[in-house]
């Protein structure tokens, strides 16, 4: 069973698509912030990563950077709902840092579960 590690500050985003990912078959974690997410990450590993960019404590791109200098090749899916600065923004700085895929929020499911089927059955 493919392993999800989720990360995102809100809590009914998590709820959500763990609820939907496990239906899809796929053994989820969640972490609210980038600094739980890190220490997950370490502790039992990913197959993929989903990453809110805008979050507290530890943000979705420094999160980025940190997996990414432990584990270059894990898969990481970046979504955001933007803030300040626009979403589509955010999610072009977090291609240039090496994810595999962006998405804006709120995420179409159907394009988001087959982009998550297709980046895990490359492995």
């Amino acid at each position: 069973m493919k392993h999800i590690l989720l990360i995102d500050d809100e809590e009914q985003i998590r709820k959500s698509l763990k609820v939907i990912l496990e239906r899809e078959g796929y053994s989820v974690s969640v972490a609210s912030n980038g600094n739980q997410g890190l220490r997950l990450f370490r502790e039992k590993g990913a197959d993929l990563i989903i990453t809110d960019i805008i979050m507290p404590d530890k943000e979705g791109l420094e999160t980025i950077i940190d997996i990414k200098k432990e584990a270059p090749r894990v898969k990481i899916i970046a979504i955001s709902g933007g803030g300040r600065i626009t979403s589509q923004d955010l999610l072009l700085w977090a291609g240039k840092l090496g994810v595999n895929m962006t998405f804006s929020k709120p995420v179409d499911f159907d394009e988001f579960l087959k982009s998550i089927a297709i980046l895990l059955a490359a492995d």
